[in-house]
């Protein structure tokens, strides 16, 4: 048997090394079992976020932690302090990014209460995009629906005794600030009231205005 020369070892060691380091290097996956999903069926007059920092030594206005207790998470897209449904919380970026990003065209449904009647002619313009500052909107899915079975809203909204009003079923896949409300204001019919009935795959089903659901 041939002794190992101080060179062989040497490449030996190299070669020891060198499948180390690989293993080292390997990429690792993130632990998906820590992953929290929350979802908040968040009140009127609720900031989407769990500080309030504008309003400090000021009366303090109703954040998300004045409901939500769990650490880490973050609301994953927004929903203004008038509109009330359907808010996720996560402590998984890519899920997070996934949902606020307007170029991944995550669906999101509203359930809205508009002032006046609208005819299907009206809904027509926004199933093709209307025409807003920030450019034209991608065609939404419009349905006229009966009154969701609902919490009351409080306060209430401000109605005109005169004045009908209807419930429409909007669905869009983009993000842009206040959109809803501003594609019914286009064709005349402003929003009295918004709640977001479902972001992708979740929904507001068996979640109470003001409480939360942990998805596991």
């Amino acid at each position: 048997m041939k002794k190992k020369t101080k060179m062989n070892k040497k490449k030996d060691n190299i070669k020891g090394n060198t499948r180390l380091s690989a293993k080292l290097t390997k990429k690792v996956r993130p632990d998906k079992s820590n992953t929290k999903v929350v979802l908040f069926n968040k009140p009127f007059d609720v900031l989407c976020q769990f500080t309030d920092e504008k309003h400090e030594g000021k009366q303090q206005r109703k954040t998300l932690k004045d409901f939500i207790p769990i650490k880490g998470v973050y609301a994953a897209g927004r929903l203004d302090r008038d509109s009330e449904g359907l808010l996720l919380l996560t402590n998984d970026g890519k899920l997070q990014h996934k949902i606020a990003n307007p170029s991944k065209k995550t669906a999101k449904t509203y359930w809205v209460q508009v002032e006046g009647s609208p005819a299907d002619s009206d809904l027509e313009k926004l199933r093709k995009g209307v025409e807003l500052k920030d450019g034209i909107t991608l065609p939404a899915k419009i349905n006229l629906i009966k009154k969701p079975l609902i919490w009351p809203r409080v306060p209430p909204i401000r109605e005109r005794a005169n004045i009908p009003t209807t419930w429409l079923e909007i669905t869009i896949t983009e993000g842009r600030n206040r959109q809803v409300r501003r594609m019914t204001a286009n064709i005349g019919f402003p929003t009295l009231r918004l709640i977001r009935f479902s972001i992708g795959q979740w929904t507001l089903n068996d979640i109470e205005n003001g409480t939360y659901k942990i998805i596991e």
